[in-house]
C-alpha cells in the first residue's frame, strides 16, 4: 500500500526551525529502511511537505508520523491519503515489491 502525507505547517516556518534537525533525521531514517520512498518541501516551502512512503498497513504510518519532531512539538500535522497503485512505471516496481518496516 502506498501513503501520500501531506505535511502542512500549525505554527510559522520560524518557529518550526529548532525543530529541522531532528525532522531531517526522521526522514534519513525511514528513508534508511525503505518506508519513504519520496520526500520533498513544498513550493512555496511555507505550504509543508510530502513524503510518499510504502507500507502494509496504515496504522503503521500514521505512529511514524506522530513521531515526526515537527508533529510532536506542535508545528505541523499530517493529513494521510492511501494510494492502491493501479499502474506503476517500471523504475517503481521493485521499490513496491518491498515494503519497508
Amino acid at each position: 500500500m502506498l501513503f501520500v502525507l501531506r505535511l502542512r505547517y500549525t505554527a510559522t516556518e520560524e518557529d518550526a526551525a529548532p525543530f529541522v534537525p531532528g525532522h531531517v533525521a526522521f526522514l534519513e531514517r525511514h528513508h534508511g529502511t525503505g518506508t519513504f520512498l519520496l520526500s520533498g518541501q513544498t513550493v512555496p516551502t511555507s505550504e509543508g511537505g510530502v513524503i510518499l512512503a510504502h507500507g502494509p498497513e496504515r496504522a503503521a504510518v500514521e505512529r511514524l508520523a506522530a513521531e515526526d519532531p515537527f508533529v510532536a512539538n506542535g508545528v505541523a500535522a499530517y493529513t494521510i491519503t492511501a494510494v492502491t497503485p493501479g499502474r506503476v512505471h517500471p523504475a517503481l516496481a521493485e521499490a513496491l515489491a518491498h515494503p519497508g518496516d
